[in-house]
């Protein structure tokens, strides 16, 4: 049987990097257990008022941020707060899938497209490798505004 599971980012500001990457993977940001936001909604507008309501202090209000799928297909992802900075490479990294079923230039062409988008959004263009079949098609690795690695793929 498999099993659900989240993906979680250590971050210094959950809040923004959770921001990052709804816009990056088409994700939304949840509001509230029990909260029913109406289109357009800020949801952490929505997260304030709920933890001043629960009495969680203020200095712990962007602590932790979390992002879904609008479909419920794909896994939540978790952001939580951390003191330290990031200081190696990650061992682990999402593939963003941005030109899926397409080959050669034009494979290439939309993932230019996709890193041109995502470097508006804050990330950081770190490399492109070039296609070398059979055993790869091409990939551009990037960086998310606090430095994590992940690819286009």
């Amino acid at each position: 049987m498999s099993r659900e599971f989240q993906v979680t980012f250590d971050a210094h500001d959950p809040r923004a990097l959770s921001v990052f990457w709804a816009d990056a993977l088409g994700y939304l940001i949840p509001g509230p257990p029990g909260v029913e936001l109406p289109e357009g909604a800020d949801p952490f507008a929505a997260w304030e008022e709920a933890l001043a309501r629960f009495g969680v202090p203020k200095e712990e209000w962007n602590s932790r941020s979390a992002i879904e799928d609008p479909e419920g297909k794909r896994p939540r992802i978790f952001f939580q707060r951390v003191p330290e900075g990031k200081t190696a490479k990650n061992r682990l990294h999402l593939d963003v899938r941005s030109a899926p079923g397409l080959d050669g230039d034009e494979r290439m062409a939309a993932l230019e497209a996709e890193c041109d988008r995502l470097v508006g959004l804050g990330a950081k263009r770190l490399r492109r490798d070039e296609p070398t079949p059979p055993m790869s098609a091409g990939y551009i690795v990037m960086a998310d505004p606090e430095g994590n690695e992940f690819c286009l793929d």
